[in-house]
């Protein structure tokens, strides 16, 4: 991150805004977790001007080269469009594409809309799970012969897959592009170390890293 937004304020953020939240919940996969991240939950302006300035934060100090911001359906639509202003802030203007889940039969026709899908395209989601909506993006991006520049995601949950590796880690070797995370699991963990009431939950977030996480 930058001096502009540290990870710990944009922790803050999350929890702020309640994306981030702490309890017992149950995941798709079935597992329990002590924790549950929904980018959803931004959902003014402000909050989507904050997000979107954390992500353009990342992507200049990855130094990553692109032309155009990609948002997969749908999460990463609002995603790329904040991003897009923050980056313009900076003197930075990209243009932005986004997919539609099903194809449109009727006017301009397609799954594509919003800027060319040409050159280098830098994807922008909330979240790595299962990876399916970044893939499905990826294979149109590919299929308009543009190239992959890389993906920014707001949280890394570093979990382990049947195949040993974490969600991230295969997408990058799978997209031979780097994958850009602004904060992971192990940050929320340093965060909760400094909150003296959130003892119960640090315990917590420590045993489901040490039992499904990817330790640094």
């Amino acid at each position: 991150m930058t001096a502009t937004t540290s990870i710990e304020s944009f922790i803050e953020f999350l929890i702020g805004q309640g994306v981030l939240k702490f309890g017992d919940f149950t995941l798709n996969s079935g597992r329990q977790s002590p924790y549950f991240f929904n980018l959803g939950s931004v959902s003014d302006g402000q909050g989507l001007q904050t997000l979107g300035r954390a992500y353009a934060d990342a992507i200049v100090q990855s130094k990553v080269e692109f032309d155009v911001l990609f948002g997969p359906a749908y999460k990463g639509i609002p995603i790329a469009v904040a991003t897009s202003l923050a980056l313009a802030e900076r003197g930075i203007n990209v243009g932005v594409a986004y997919n539609r889940k099903e194809a449109k039969d009727h006017g301009e026709g397609g799954n594509l809309v919003g800027a060319p899908v040409v050159g280098r395209v830098l994807l922008v989601d909330d979240v790595l799970t299962s990876g399916k909506a970044i893939r499905t993006a990826v294979d149109l991006i590919k299929a308009a012969e543009a190239e992959i520049a890389g993906v920014v995601i707001a949280l890394d949950r570093a979990e382990l897959g049947p195949s040993g590796e974490t969600a991230v880690d295969t997408l990058a070797a799978d997209l031979g592009a780097p994958m850009i995370s602004i904060a992971g699991v192990a940050d929320v963990i340093s965060f909760l170390q400094g909150q003296t009431d959130r003892h119960d939950v640090l315990q917590s977030m420590r045993e489901y890293q040490q039992a499904y996480c990817k330790l640094a």
